[in-house]
């Protein structure tokens, strides 16, 4: 049953001319050093934030911002995942969808006993998030998807271009290893993923964005993470966990995601049993980055509603 869902068209909005940058902590994990950012007040309701494949806690830092501009007593954390950004790769284990839900669940059980957060996953980020729901949410209070991924790479609207990135990927792990690294890092290849997912025509919103994924979207510790990353990312979605979850999720969707169609969320969004539907008109798969405030909005819209409220 579907009962919540509304669509927003906000502004592309211009990047902050100024970001506070967040406190930088560490921890060991699953033998593996994790490096996270904390913004806001150490005491208020804390958000939890994972990013997507390839990216870092930079890519969210925006939605963060806006988020204690409107609630500033919030705490919101974001970690990078292991082997990208600067957290280590997880020693003797593949980095599959598994293998990143059962760190997070313990990340989030490591931030005090019995507090509950609020779990916000964009993109791929959002397939992990909700694997942790799924498997186990003691310590989630609500969860949050971000451009959910809806539906498999191979078998969405763009299967060519899932099909392209496949091959380059597949290239990326046959090449000789300083061959295969320099194309996975290729600034081409990342400029014309960039401008491919991008729908605004703000010439410093793109610069910006381009820049952003100049900067960090090779912040990979080594090829063998990014493929075994990219295989997770690539082999599950969201909704292969949705039933399993019993907490209220949102879903912000964007009208024109390039990587899960109108039809395949809705029906992503039937799937879940307590869920609120919010669709941002003309902006693509980077809402982080387009229309962060809209999303910002949203996110605290959810976190102040009632269960009863949401389904």
């Amino acid at each position: 049953m579907t009962v919540s869902q509304t669509s927003f068209d906000p502004p592309f909005e211009l990047p902050p001319a100024f970001i506070a940058p967040g406190t930088l902590r560490e921890m060991w994990l699953h033998g593996a050093l994790c490096r996270y950012w904390e913004y806001g007040q150490p005491q208020g309701p804390t958000f939890v934030a994972v990013h997507g494949f390839r990216g870092d806690h930079h890519g969210l830092e925006i939605i963060a911002h806006r988020m204690l501009q409107i609630l500033p007593e919030a705490r919101i954390l974001i970690p990078d995942l292991p082997g990208f950004g600067r957290s280590q790769p997880l020693p003797e284990v593949t980095h599959n969808v598994a293998t990143y839900a059962q760190w997070l669940s313990d990340f989030l059980a490591s931030l005090g006993a019995g507090q509950r957060v609020y779990l916000i996953g964009h993109s791929f980020g959002s397939i992990v998030s909700a694997a942790t729901a799924a498997d186990d949410a003691r310590c989630i209070q609500r969860l949050c998807l971000i451009n959910p991924i809806s539906e498999p790479a191979l078998e969405g609207d763009q299967r060519l271009m899932s099909r392209a990135a496949a091959l380059y990927y597949r290239l990326g792990a046959l090449l000789p290893a300083k061959l295969g690294f320099a194309l996975l890092r290729s600034r081409l290849v990342t400029r014309l993923s960039s401008e491919f997912m991008m729908k605004n025509n703000l010439p410093a919103l793109r610069r910006y964005i381009n820049g952003q994924h100049d900067a960090y979207f090779g912040a990979f510790v080594d090829r063998q993470v990014v493929l075994e990353a990219y295989r997770a990312s690539t082999s599950s979605t969201v909704g292969d966990y949705a039933a399993s979850i019993d907490i209220p999720v949102q879903m912000i969707v964007a009208s024109q995601d390039d990587l899960g169609s109108s039809d395949a969320q809705r029906h992503l969004y039937s799937l879940f049993a307590h869920a609120r539907l919010d669709v941002i008109d003309r902006v693509g798969h980077l809402i982080h980055y387009e229309t962060p405030q809209a999303a910002a909005q949203l996110i605290l819209d959810f976190q102040g509603e009632d269960h009863e409220a949401v389904r």
